[in-house]
């Protein structure tokens, strides 16, 4: 799609600064080198309408953080989307959110029903499901989590030569510090991600991810790995899945009886220089800081705009310049070029390309937007 509208686009500078890096072949580019762009809760459907009067009733301030939505996964992959978030919540027995307090309260305002969540049964059935916010803020494009992996998937097969997408997980177990009456979430313990592995494992075949059994091959572990050997190339991880975890406090728990990840499918929010170290999040971080670490091997994810400081509709582009001018693989917005906020602001690359060559790990020589944007 065209950036030539009135969005105001970072457009990105003529030449590249080259870090030390394997040497790379036109063909032989590696995931790590390129920067793509990704969704901030990208399954968030936003507030029905007697949802959203309640909410600027009881909390309008909060309610101003959390007023957003975005389209449903495959129109955002079909815009260029290539990471996407998703957060997941425990529930083993099934109707743990079947009651959200949402619509008690809509009844007692004397409002009208929104509609339902989710399709009939699905709120009851054991399962992981997808929400914001437990009670509160549960409208998903998708539900439960594995019919949000069969929407990636239909999207996978149907575009088999796509660059590798990236699936960010927050696991969320927290209750909500609120004077509404919430459920208390099941907390994630390495049995619970075990339950997760094996969703994930019912939606796609080991054939169609990158796992870190992959990256790792047969070095001691994945930090190595990636520090020498590297990541799989692009063509390698064409038409492939990478799942990565959000939360670093989650790193010990999701380890415990897997060191260095050997038999699990999703790569850790990981300490760098720990056994596991393959993927981190920087997402308040200096470029400097950014390329210090890309530069060591590591995926980085960036954010480049956050609701509570108000980017996006401020116009204000200080924070995406840095990241976009940054080594950050994976850049991560509430505001894609095709979802741009009122003020104009999104966050896009030149010509409208879904994925470019990495503007700190690569030279145009080395490495071409458009043979990456192929299809």
């Amino acid at each position: 799609m065209s950036l030539l509208r009135s969005y105001t686009l970072y457009v990105a500078a003529a030449s590249f600064a080259v870090v030390s890096a394997p040497s790379l072949a036109k063909d032989s580019v590696r995931i790590n080198q390129i920067q793509l762009i990704g969704t901030h809760n990208s399954y968030h459907a936003g507030f029905a309408p007697s949802a959203r009067r309640v909410m600027m009733k009881e909390a309008a301030q909060q309610f101003a953080a959390i007023d957003y939505s975005h389209p449903p996964l495959t129109k955002q992959l079909d815009d260029g989307v290539r990471q996407v978030e998703i957060d997941v919540f425990a529930d083993a027995k099934g109707g743990l959110y079947l009651d959200p307090v949402i619509d008690r309260m809509i009844a007692l305002n004397g409002l009208p029903a929104d509609p339902p969540t989710a399709s009939p049964g699905v709120w009851e059935k054991p399962g992981f499901k997808v929400m914001h916010i437990q009670g509160v803020d549960q409208r998903s494009t998708c539900q439960p989590f594995t019919a949000c992996l069969e929407e990636l998937r239909a999207w996978s097969k149907a575009h088999p030569r796509h660059m590798p997408l990236f699936v960010l997980l927050e696991t969320k177990q927290q209750p909500l510090q609120a004077k509404i009456p919430t459920v208390t979430p099941e907390p994630f313990t390495p049995a619970v991600f075990d339950a997760l592995d094996a969703e994930i494992a019912s939606v796609f075949p080991r054939g169609e991810m990158v796992t870190p059994d992959d990256v790792r091959g047969t070095h001691a572990t994945l930090d190595e790995a990636v520090r020498s050997a590297g990541w799989p190339t692009v063509d390698q991880a064409r038409g492939k899945i990478v799942f990565l975890l959000d939360q670093r406090k989650m790193e010990p728990v999701y380890t415990d009886g897997h060191p260095s990840l050997r038999g699990r499918l999703i790569f850790t929010n990981a300490t760098p220089g720990a056994e596991d170290a393959a993927f981190t999040e920087c997402n308040e971080c200096s470029a400097k800081e950014i390329d210090a670490l890309v530069e060591r091997g590591y995926i980085v994810r960036a954010r480049t705009d956050d609701p509570a400081q108000g980017q996006g509709l401020k116009n204000d582009g200080t924070r995406r310049d840095v990241v976009l001018g940054s080594g950050a693989q994976l850049v991560s917005t509430d505001y894609p070029a095709g979802e741009p906020s009122s003020a104009g602001y999104a966050v896009g690359f030149p010509d409208g390309v879904a994925v470019r060559c990495n503007p700190v790990l690569t030279k145009k020589s080395q490495c071409s937007d458009r043979a990456l944007n192929a299809p």
